[in-house]
């Protein structure tokens, strides 16, 4: 219980659900920390940092995802093998995402609820 007070945003699902969405976090936090070159190619980094970003990285994904790349440690590294296990996420959601808010019609639903809440669920 203690681990999911000290995450920062919720960790990523070995389910794919939340990829897009960590992605996002986690650029954003590793900036704040200004450790966001960590990720980046050909990057000049310190052992520190290094050692903190695989620590912030590996505290922020599913216990499953944990063990299977148990082995990493090079932050880098660790980032380029999500990477590609969940980049097809953008080519499947967003086409269906842009597709679901073209045919978004007010009209369709009874409450503005139902409509705000199909609305969020297209965004998110």
């Amino acid at each position: 219980m203690a681990n999911i007070e000290n995450r920062k945003f919720i960790a990523l699902d070995i389910s794919e659900k939340n990829y897009l969405s960590w992605v996002l976090d986690v650029k954003l936090h590793l900036s704040a920390k200004k450790l966001r070159h960590i990720i980046d190619e050909n990057n000049a980094a310190s052992n520190e940092e290094h050692a903190t970003a695989l620590i912030f990285l590996m505290h922020h994904i599913d216990d499953g995802l944990k063990y299977e790349y148990l082995t990493v440690e090079n932050p880098l590294e660790l980032w380029q093998n999500l990477n590609d296990r969940f980049e097809h996420l953008k080519d499947v959601v967003l086409p269906n995402a842009l597709n679901d808010w073209s045919q978004l019609r007010f009209q369709d639903f009874k409450t503005v609820s139902e409509y705000n809440s199909t609305l969020f669920k297209i965004v998110s």
